[in-house]
């Protein structure tokens, strides 16, 4: 599927998602620490990327494909001037998504560098034996590298140049529990996917401030459950103050020393560790928020349209296809794109076919709940190539976008398809409405074929100067006035209502 309009609105739907995970953590991240204990609340982080899956999970089954049968379609063109403005909502959409694909690699390439000055500084390190059996640990070269876990598939532990005469023998033990336990509890993982969502939404002040809040939780948790299992508080806290402040950022890993309250772990230090019992309750509670809120995102996720007036065509499954296409040959500047102004009326599940402009279009419209649909198009050039199909869902009345390449030529396309319940532009009048008009025409005013039509099928037009006198081309073969007459004002962005044999002309909100 390639459509514009539902990735946008999966794109808003993630970041509302974001937006509401993040706020929830950070009312519920420090009662939570002191209801339950830090390793608790730490796990309140899994929350921001449940939301986000959740927003995004399909809320129905796609229905497939069935035979295809045939239909008749109306097509009317806009004038042999070139014409790129049906898409002006697409390049402004296009605008935005290079600005942040650019936010986007800026932050991730300010987190490569810093990890790699990093990594830098430990070209001299030298590993230190028999120190610790399960994880390598590096004595680096300098006072301000380390202690630290750094990396995430191979993590190591850094411990500074003078670690042996720093830190006294409980210390350094105490230490390198506290980065083995980081080891175990692969928060380089965490650190890695916490940098990786911060980049993408770089623009979101949330998530710069969840980074920083979720490395200091990290640093807490971690330093209960060293604190668990080896108690020693004083030595901890000696250790603490021992080591200065980091001095270089480290993207992915473990900084013992890293940009933190140093107060908020001391005072840590000072409460009683909570038992097995409160850290079950405090897994489960957190466990519960994550897959309520998540569930309820996910329940709410789906967009609730107002209900569409009733139609005669309603009750028989019947749905309109309003479609703008733009065709373009490979390469060509929007500006330089043909536009055609397209509708089509049909039953649910049936195919409705087009030729027009060298290239044929298949479409089947189905209903997949409620006001949501499934369009299943299929492009190919009259030479019977191999066509090129794509589905789209949605909801009635809302666009939904497709481009490809046309299979066989250079020729680029993009559909800007609405789907509408009933068959609107098949309305017609008490006299003269359901009259079939065949007509062609080049480089004749929209006004004087409005005209033309009208007096066809017996038809007033009330407000005839609502169009104006740009020149249009058309061919209509056995196509209902109304019809035709709708057409002709969608080109020049007016809507035709009927009233009898009366006929005006409003503009489209």
């Amino acid at each position: 599927m390639n459509a514009e309009a539902s990735g946008t609105f999966a794109a808003w739907l993630l970041l509302l998602a974001c937006t509401l995970a993040l706020a929830c953590v950070a009312l519920l991240r420090r009662p939570c620490r002191r209801w339950f204990g830090a390793e608790s609340a730490f796990l309140l982080w899994g929350l921001p990327p449940l939301a986000m899956l959740g927003s995004q999970l399909p809320h129905t089954a796609v229905a497939s494909s069935g035979a295809w049968a045939g239909t008749a379609w109306v097509a009317v063109s806009a004038s042999d001037a070139w014409s790129g403005a049906c898409m002006a909502d697409v390049d402004g959409t296009g605008a935005l998504a290079w600005i942040w694909l650019l936010g986007l690699i800026v932050s991730l390439a300010r987190a490569a560098v810093a990890q790699a000055r990093y990594r830098r500084c430990l070209r001299d390190a030298e590993p230190l034996a028999s120190v610790s059996p399960h994880w390598s640990v590096l004595r680096a070269a300098t006072m301000d590298a380390g202690p630290a876990l750094v990396g995430a598939w191979r993590p190591r532990i850094v411990v500074p140049v003078d670690f042996e005469t720093r830190y006294a023998k409980a210390e350094q033990a105490l230490i390198l529990a506290h980065e083995a336990m980081h080891a175990r509890r692969r928060d380089g993982w965490w650190s890695l996917l916490a940098q990786l969502l911060a980049s993408v939404f770089w623009f979101h002040p949330l998530a710069w401030w969840a980074l920083t809040a979720l490395r200091q939780d990290q640093e807490l948790a971690c330093d209960a459950a060293v604190l668990r299992e080896r108690g020693c508080r004083r030595s901890y806290a000696q250790a603490m103050l021992k080591t200065p402040g980091a001095t270089r950022a480290l993207p992915i890993g473990c900084s013992w020393s890293s940009r933190h309250p140093l107060t908020e772990r001391i005072a840590m230090l000072k409460m009683p560790t909570p038992g097995s019992t409160r850290r079950c309750l405090g897994f489960l509670a957190s466990a519960a928020i994550a897959v309520a809120f998540s569930g309820a995102l996910y329940a709410a996720s789906a967009p609730v349209m107002p209900q569409s007036a009733p139609s005669k065509d309603a009750g028989s499954g019947r749905y309109q296809l309003d479609i703008q296409l733009v065709l373009s040959s490979d390469g060509a500047e929007a500006r330089h794109a043909r536009r055609l102004d397209l509708a089509v009326c049909g039953a649910a599940g049936e195919t409705s076919t087009v030729a027009t402009r060298g290239i044929e279009l298949d479409a089947v419209t189905r209903a997949t709940g409620g006001q949501h649909v499934s369009i299943d198009l299929a492009v190919r050039d009259q030479a019977g190539a191999r066509p090129a199909q794509s589905r789209l869902q949605g909801v009635l009345d809302q666009p939904l976008l497709a481009s490809g390449k046309v299979p066989g030529s250079d020729v680029q396309y993009t559909l800007r398809v609405t789907p509408r319940l009933g068959c609107p532009a098949s309305a017609v009048t008490a006299a003269g409405g359901e009259r079939l008009i065949t007509m062609k025409v080049k480089g004749t005013a929209a006004r004087t074929v409005a005209k033309a039509i009208a007096s066809q099928a017996a038809l007033v037009l009330v407000n005839p100067e609502a169009l104006d006198e740009r020149a249009i081309a058309l061919d209509f073969q056995q196509v209902p006035a109304a019809a035709a007459l709708q057409m002709v004002a969608r080109t020049d962005g007016v809507h035709a209502v009927f009233d009898g044999t009366r006929t005006r002309f409003e503009r489209l909100p």
